[in-house]
């Protein structure tokens, strides 16, 4: 005889009780996760983008190689895309308001925030090899860059896909 964890049973409730949620509860429900998840990537692409802003006007900036002009030059466009991607559920829900348009703003802000995390990951490790080459150089900046960015792809990518559950609810197959 099998016993059921706590969690287990924690997710039989919950998906019994999304039975019951509306359309419109559900795509509520779905749209306010969403921007509580956003106001994270929000900060953080805030704090990197006001940074990459300041670099610029240092003493040092002038200094650095072509290289590193290009890597910060790459990296602050795409500061600026995850920033813009990232706020603009906001600007779509403004515009959409009160149409009845819920399921179409969903569908779009996710769309949005994955387009916006995907621009913050490539900033973040943009921002990353631009101060390694600044201090360490070459080979060494390249090769913890790419760590950097192995476990930004590991964490934001291959860990969430690896738990996804199928649509139906049904556990993934083993094998």
């Amino acid at each position: 005889m099998r016993v059921e964890t706590a969690q287990e049973k924690a997710a039989e409730e919950n998906a019994e009780y999304r039975h019951l949620e509306t359309t419109a509860e559900r795509l509520d429900r779905n749209y306010n996760e969403l921007l509580q998840e956003l106001r994270v990537a929000q900060a953080g692409v805030q704090i990197l983008f006001a940074f990459l802003l300041t670099l610029a006007f240092s003493q040092r900036f002038a200094q650095t190689s072509s290289f590193q002009r290009g890597t910060y030059v790459v990296t602050l466009l795409f500061a600026a895309g995850a920033a813009a991607l990232l706020i603009s559920p906001v600007a779509f829900h403004r515009i959409v308001f009160r149409r009845r348009q819920k399921d179409e703003l969903v569908d779009s802000s996710n769309r949005l925030a994955l387009g916006g995390l995907a621009m913050l990951l490539v900033a973040m490790v943009g921002a990353v090899l631009l101060i390694l080459d600044l201090v360490l150089g070459g080979v060494v900046a390249a090769v913890l860059t790419a760590v950097v960015a192995a476990w930004f792809v590991g964490f934001w990518v291959v860990l969430p896909l690896a738990h996804r559950e199928p649509r139906d609810g049904r556990a993934p197959t083993q094998g």
